[in-house]
């Protein structure tokens, strides 16, 4: 039965697998342990559903052994008054419920197989959930632990040395970028100042000259 299919996959399911495949291994772990409480329910609405039947079928063959020799009694009291057509009658009778009874007697075996089958199953399952719950809390941890061993790695090749290298040859680089801008402005500035005194300087002399010459000629 389809039940007992499904049931069989959960019993077979290697946890640690699955854990390991599964994208959420957390939510992987509720989800296979809920299946396994959802289908532990049905084996055991199963289990009882088939003992009912169980007890059923061997009512009736009881009901149809019964009957057959009860017909057998009568058969053996027509015979035993001559009347030999009740006799064939209740003897047709009595074989009829006989087979009925053989007929039920097998399906009570099948029946107690089934049960068992099912019982087998349901065993199997609550000892693979009790393994589950008690994996549980640990293969979370693991999980959890692998992810942050992961996340720890990532930073970690992130934050290289030739990460940091590079980033201090650029940062390097940049601050040798502006210090010479600034060099270079200062430069700028302290020329300008330089060829202004040096200019003033300059017409100060001429302007002597000047003078000096308009003396020698009596202006």
């Amino acid at each position: 039965m389809a039940l007992l299919e499904r049931v069989s996959t959960l019993i077979r399911a290697n946890l640690n697998d699955l854990i390991d495949k599964a994208e959420d291994p957390e939510k992987m772990i509720k989800q296979v342990i809920l299946d396994m409480q959802n289908q532990l329910l049905q084996v055991k609405t199963q289990v009882a559903i088939a003992i009912a039947d169980q007890h059923l079928l061997e009512k009736k063959q009881k009901e149809n052994e019964g009957k057959a020799a009860d017909w057998m009694r009568r058969a053996e009291l027509a015979i035993d008054k001559k009347q030999d057509d009740l006799a064939r009658a209740a003897l047709e009778r009595s074989m009829s419920y006989k087979e009925l009874g053989e007929s039920f007697a097998q399906q009570v075996a099948d029946q107690k197989l089934q049960v068992e089958t099912l019982k087998t199953a349901l065993s199997k399952l609550d000892q693979k959930l009790a393994e589950a719950r008690a994996k549980a809390d640990l293969l979370i941890a693991r999980s959890r632990r692998s992810r942050a061993v992961g996340k720890a790695a990532d930073a970690h090749a992130a934050m290289g040395a030739g990460s940091k290298a590079a980033a201090f040859d650029r940062m390097g680089r940049k601050v040798a970028h502006i210090e010479a801008s600034a060099e270079a402005k200062s430069e700028m500035v302290s020329d300008n100042v330089e060829d202004r005194l040096i200019a003033l300087e300059k017409q100060d002399r001429i302007q002597q000259l000047l003078n000096e010459l308009k003396a020698r000629r009596g202006a």
